[in-house]
């Protein structure tokens, strides 16, 4: 059966299908397409409060083509999740009527919570040792979500109004790194050495550009050093040198910016990159019910 998410994020939307096959008494998930579309919502929310007309409009087109994609690769359930742009955005309700109405997708506003659990859950369970400490870091364009995992059980988890998009539109609360350095230091201290864990698209293209390999850990100072790296180049520089995405190359600095802090935070000298993303989460939920009979009624006609 195909599966798909909608991850509507403040820096690109995303549409993500994947294939469940079904082998003996257990089953695997294999990735069929994965679409992105760099709207960068956020920087009409995070300056203005809203999405523009113009905005709103592009938005629409764009559910319209991932319903097609959709209904070509035979999708047979999906969800479309929004997070922190759509969040704070005071016309988010017209937004999500019209999109329903002219598009056929119904769009669901996530919680910070929610959020970080869909994205957070899956590796969770499966592929976390139960032994050792771990922050968990999930950079957005609007918001980071933090997660304090203590011998496998999770202690503590908040998300923060700090984001890449959020941070290059000049809209960041002036308090916001002392609240989050204190809330890390009420659940992590020097000694228990914890190991951060990284998640989103600009972790994963830093691991890519110190050639890192799948399992391998990536140490803060590598991270201190592509920072330093990085912000003596220009946006043009990073494209042609390192072959960025130009939506890629501005939001790459804040993103380092944001994970070296948090990491500093908490003492925590190397962190693991693990490769899953929101649309994993929303996939990995939309099956479980499935299992369940609760299948989602989002079925493409």
């Amino acid at each position: 059966m195909k599966i798909a998410a909608i991850d509507i994020g403040s820096n690109a939307i995303r549409l993500l299908i994947e294939e469940v096959r079904f082998q003996g008494n257990g089953y695997y998930v294999e990735k069929v397409s994965l679409t992105r579309v760099p709207l960068r919502l956020g920087d009409e929310v995070f300056t203005k409060g809203k999405l523009s007309k113009a905005k709103i409009g592009q938005l629409v087109k764009t559910m319209k083509a991932f319903w097609y994609l959709m209904d070509v690769h035979n999708v047979e359930i999906f969800r479309a999740c929004a997070t922190s742009a759509m969040r704070e955005a005071t016309n988010r309700k017209q937004i999500i009527e019209k999109v329903f109405q002219e598009a056929n997708v119904k769009i669901e506003i996530l919680t910070g919570d929610e959020e970080a659990a869909l994205i957070f859950e899956n590796y969770f369970n499966q592929s976390l040792p139960k032994k050792g400490n771990y922050l968990y870091i999930d950079v957005g364009g609007g918001s980071t979500e933090l997660t304090i995992i203590k011998q496998g059980v999770k202690i503590k988890s908040k998300s923060f109004e700090v984001g890449t998009v959020r941070m290059l539109s000049g809209a960041l609360d002036k308090n916001i790194w002392t609240k989050i350095k204190r809330w890390i230091e009420t659940g992590v201290n020097a000694s228990e050495k914890a190991i951060s864990i990284g998640t989103g698209g600009n972790i994963n293209t830093l691991f890519k550009l110190e050639g890192k390999k799948t399992g391998a850990l990536m140490a803060a100072s590598e991270l201190d050093r592509w920072l330093e790296v990085l912000e003596s180049k220009t946006n043009e520089e990073r494209i042609f040198e390192f072959k960025l995405k130009p939506d890629r190359a501005d939001v790459i600095v804040p993103a380092c910016i944001i994970y070296q802090r948090i990491m500093a935070y908490a003492a925590s000298s190397q962190m693991m990159v693990p490769k899953i993303g929101l649309g994993d989460g929303i996939i990995l939920d939309i099956f479980q019910k499935w299992e369940s009979k609760q299948t989602l009624k989002h079925r493409p006609r």
